[in-house]
C-alpha cells in the first residue's frame, strides 16, 4: 500500500510541475464557461513553505471553487484548513483569497455570509465529502484600496 502511495505521490508531483506553470499563465482558466483550471498557492502548516499546484475549478458568484477527489490525503486540503490565507492565479493573473475548506471531518465556518448559488452549491457537494472527497471555497480578499488625494481648490 505504501508503494502505491509513493507511485501516486511521484505521479501527482511530475505531471503538476509539467502543467502548472502552463496554468498559472492562464492557459485553461475559467473564462466563458464557469469551469478550468487555476493554481492555487498555500502555505505549508508546518514548513511555512509556499506550495502551488493546479486544480480543477469552478467559479461561482465571483467566488472560486476547487476539489480533489484525495481528500484529507491532499496535502493543500490540510494546508488550507491550517493556514486558510491563499493566492490562486485566475487567467494569467495572482489573486488574493481566504478558503473555506469541507471535507468529511471539517465544514466550512462562515458559510452563512457566503453569496447564495455559493451556499446551495456546497449543499449539494456534502455528500461527496462521506467518499472522501474535499473541496475549498476560495472567497476573494479585496485588496485595500489607496487613500483618495484631496483636492486642492484653486486660491482665488
Amino acid at each position: 500500500m505504501a508503494q502505491q502511495c509513493d507511485a501516486e505521490i511521484r505521479f501527482f508531483r511530475m505531471l503538476n510541475r509539467l502543467v502548472e506553470p502552463h496554468i498559472r499563465a492562464g492557459w485553461a482558466s475559467p473564462r466563458m464557461v464557469p469551469g478550468g483550471l487555476i493554481v492555487l498557492e498555500t502555505t505549508g502548516r508546518r514548513t511555512g513553505r509556499r506550495s502551488r499546484l493546479p486544480l480543477a475549478a469552478i467559479r461561482v458568484d465571483g467566488h472560486v471553487l476547487v476539489s480533489t477527489f484525495r481528500g484529507a490525503r491532499s496535502q493543500w486540503v490540510k494546508n488550507a484548513a491550517a493556514n486558510p490565507e491563499v493566492r490562486y492565479w485566475l487567467r494569467g493573473r495572482p489573486r488574493q483569497a481566504r478558503a473555506l475548506v469541507m471535507s468529511s471531518n471539517r465544514q466550512p465556518r462562515g458559510q452563512s455570509t457566503l453569496p447564495a448559488a455559493v451556499r446551495w452549491m456546497l449543499r449539494l457537494l456534502v455528500p461527496y465529502t462521506y467518499a472522501g472527497w474535499a473541496f475549498a471555497v476560495l472567497r476573494p480578499v479585496r485588496a485595500a484600496a489607496p487613500p483618495r488625494a484631496r483636492r486642492q481648490r484653486a486660491s482665488a
